[in-house]
């Protein structure tokens, strides 16, 4: 599509929404729709979060026809799911009762999430006594031998032994349960789940089947090992590589799935790239990963979030750089990182090594204000540094003290007030006040530079984002305007430093930094956008793909895309460095622009929105396997999804200021409204004209 015709978008996918009807249609039509996956109700890794986030608008659209099987996990169906037996009537009832009678332990319920979908669970152990004839089996069917050492993929081999016997029985049962001819389709995620797949494909049973990978097996494991990944993809002996590093065996199930489903799909273009070339087949369709996406009812209210949370890291900072506070936290902005602890794939080096740079801009232009950078990776810690525990002591004592003597303070001048007359200085604040106040003034002085990371990592002399820090010099030093902040955990809101869970965390930060190298999708900067704070992705990262196909203009909604591709490592640092610093240069007002903007990009992540891919995938599927069959999920489709660049919108990013300004902190309903001249001029941005205003 040319960017052009980008700039005329609307969103013409709700055509497909007519079929969100609880499942009414399915069950007109008999369809039945199951998704498998380890990580359903078992949080494992990122498929969780897909699977989970997906579930409302999967309910919405299949109702009871949508049924989850996963693994059974006795800890996570504690919290997770609600047990109880399905209704007597349902095909799904009959059949569970006839794999119990096999001896397997099949557990039944609803995952306590949005939707509230049915789910099976199987305990794998109670077919433990089979799995060598399932292996065998597997073998004889797939040439692939599955080694005894390997735990991992012997519970993939029962799990697939079982979920395929299960959807194979329900495909007899259901016969008994309607007139009309069931259509059963099968969506398996990831290579754990793909025996399953491949058992059901090389017994013909008549399911349609879908794969989805999130990320190829090798391809992690190349990406792990600093290659040139994306400019060899032609040159890799994927047999030698994946031999080499001991998956030979898990690559073939993965390879296998590939090949034998009916519908392979992969959650970004760049990871379809990657799949053709070490999986050897072409997607047949991609399907974004969405979000379970709640709109505010008004602009604003984010906006409130926005400044509730940044005041939570406010009282962070205060104790953190206690004795060093010489900078105005209202001319301060939080960047971060977070994610795995993968100091390649995530990008910390780029975002280690911009940061030097945008402090060498940031000092050589004399700006006011500073950058606090945040790394948010989990690593081995022995405890809390001493010394951030003795900040967050020493400014709550601080705190605690002048709300003390400001309560005496307001007590007195409300007596003398009483007696007719104005209190003077001296008889408000007295003298044992003034004296604690010293105290407490004179405690949070300190020679020490403010510590870089908040706790003691254990490997320090090896530690790559510690060593990245040195290399750079960034030590937060007085002169510097970008200070760092080495957080070594996932945040929680139990955190003593924080106080505070990731989510309003992101909410109170102004800027996500996410240049990637290896990211089939990244849910970080999705979850940013969402939540209506600007980030900064790539074009390796399946986020920064979709955003560059669906946006005409990324930056001016707040997505900066670094190119990490099709250019050389210093020209990416140069550009992230170049993008931050343009950042930094945007003023309050602005960036509540650039944040309402940010913020409407969320329905593009709905999954009511994404779902339609979904649709796509098994229309394609059902296709094949039943091709006399109409089925009114194929009626709709993806639609167009682009966003244009905004009416106002100059090509600059550093001038890509959007609509009418906000007059608070906070926004108003009509920020978005078409920039008139004379906003255009209090913005500073240049006009259609031509001419070029102030700047603030």
């Amino acid at each position: 599509m040319s960017r052009v015709s980008k700039r005329f978008y609307r969103v013409d996918s709700m055509r497909n929404l007519e079929l969100f009807d609880k499942g009414e249609t399915a069950a007109q039509e008999n369809r039945w729709i199951f998704e498998i996956s380890h990580e359903a109700a078992n949080k494992v890794g990122g498929i969780y979060q897909v699977i989970r986030s997906k579930c409302s608008a999967s309910v919405e659209e299949l109702g009871d026809q949508y049924v989850l099987l996963g693994h059974y996990k006795e800890a996570s169906v504690r919290t997770e799911v609600e047990l109880g037996e399905f209704p007597d009537d349902s095909p799904l009832t009959a059949t569970v009762n006839s794999v119990r009678s096999f001896g397997w332990r099949v557990h039944t319920g609803r995952w306590l999430v949005d939707g509230n979908p049915q789910i099976i669970l199987f305990d794998i152990g109670s077919a433990y006594d089979l799995l060598s004839g399932y292996k065998r089996e597997f073998y004889d069917s797939c040439k692939i031998g599955i080694p005894h050492q390997d735990v991992e993929c012997n519970d993939a081999v029962l799990f697939g032994f079982m979920v395929a016997k299960f959807v194979e029985e329900f495909r007899n049962e259901v016969l008994n349960f309607s007139d009309s001819k069931p259509r059963i389709a099968a969506h398996f995620h990831e290579w754990l789940a793909g025996v399953g797949l491949i058992m059901l494909r090389v017994r013909n049973i008549d399911v349609a089947t879908i794969f989805t990978t999130h990320a190829t097996l090798l391809g992690r494991f190349l990406c792990a090992g600093a290659v040139d990944f994306y400019n060899n993809l032609d040159n890799f002996n994927i047999d030698e590589e994946a031999g080499k590093r001991g998956i030979y065996h898990r690559y073939c199930m993965e390879r296998c799935s590939v090949h034998l489903t009916h519908t392979f799909t992969t959650v970004s273009e760049i990871t379809g790239v990657e799949a053709e070339h070490l999986l050897k087949r072409k997607p047949d369709i991609i399907t974004p990963n969405g979000l379970n996406v709640k709109k505010f009812a008004a602009l604003h209210e984010f906006q409130n979030l926005h400044a509730m949370s940044k005041e939570k890291i406010n009282d962070f900072i205060r104790g953190h750089f206690y004795g060093h506070m010489d900078f105005d936290l209202d001319k301060t902005l939080y960047f971060f990182i977070a994610g795995r602890y993968e100091f390649g794939n995530k990008g910390a080096d780029l975002y280690i090594e911009a940061l030097a740079r945008l402090n060498h801009y940031m000092t050589a232009s004399g700006t006011d204000k500073t950058v606090i950078a945040f790394m948010i990776f989990p690593a081995k810690t022995n405890n809390f540094n001493i010394e951030s525990l003795r900040g967050q002591a020493i400014t709550k004592s601080l705190r605690d003290t002048i709300h003390d003597i400001q309560a005496k303070i307001g007590k007195r001048m409300y007596d003398i007030c009483l007696t007719g007359r104005l209190p003077d200085a001296e008889e408000l604040l007295l003298k044992e006040e003034t004296v604690r106040l010293k105290r407490c003034i004179y405690a949070a002085q300190r020679k020490s530079l403010p510590p870089i990371t908040t706790h003691n990592v254990q490997d320090d002399g090896s530690d790559p984002v510690l060593n990245a820090l040195r290399r750079c010099h960034l030590f937060n030093d007085p002169q510097d305007r970008v200070k760092v902040i080495f957080h070594p955990e996932f945040l929680s809101a139990t955190n003593p430093l924080f106080g505070m869970d990731y989510e309003e965390f992101v909410r109170g930060c102004h800027l996500g930094v996410f240049p990637s190298y290896y990211e089939p999708w990244g849910y970080t900067p999705a979850e940013c956008t969402v939540m209506g704070i600007p980030s900064v992705t790539t074009n390796l990262s399946g986020f920064g793909c979709f955003m560059a196909e669906h946006i005409a203009d990324p930056m001016s909604y707040g997505i900066y895309i670094v190119d990490r591709r099709f250019i050389g490592l210093e020209d990416s640092v140069r550009q992230l460095a170049q993008y931050l610093y343009e950042f930094v240069q945007l003023n309050r007002r602005q960036r509540i622009i650039q944040r309402n903007r940010t913020e409407r990009l969320s329905e593009l992540l709905d999954w009511r929105i994404l779902g339609t891919y979904y649709c796509q995938a098994r229309q394609l599927a059902f296709r094949e396997v039943y091709p006399d069959l109409d089925i009114a999920e194929a009626a709709g489709g993806a639609g167009r999804l682009n966003y244009p660049r905004p009416l106002s919108e100059p090509p600059s990013p550093t001038s890509s200021r959007a609509t009418t300004p906000a007059p608070s902190e906070h926004g108003s309903d009509e920020e978005d409204s078409v920039d008139s001249e004379a906003e255009l001029e209090e913005l500073g941005v240049q006009s259609a004209n031509g001419s070029t205003t102030g700047s603030r």
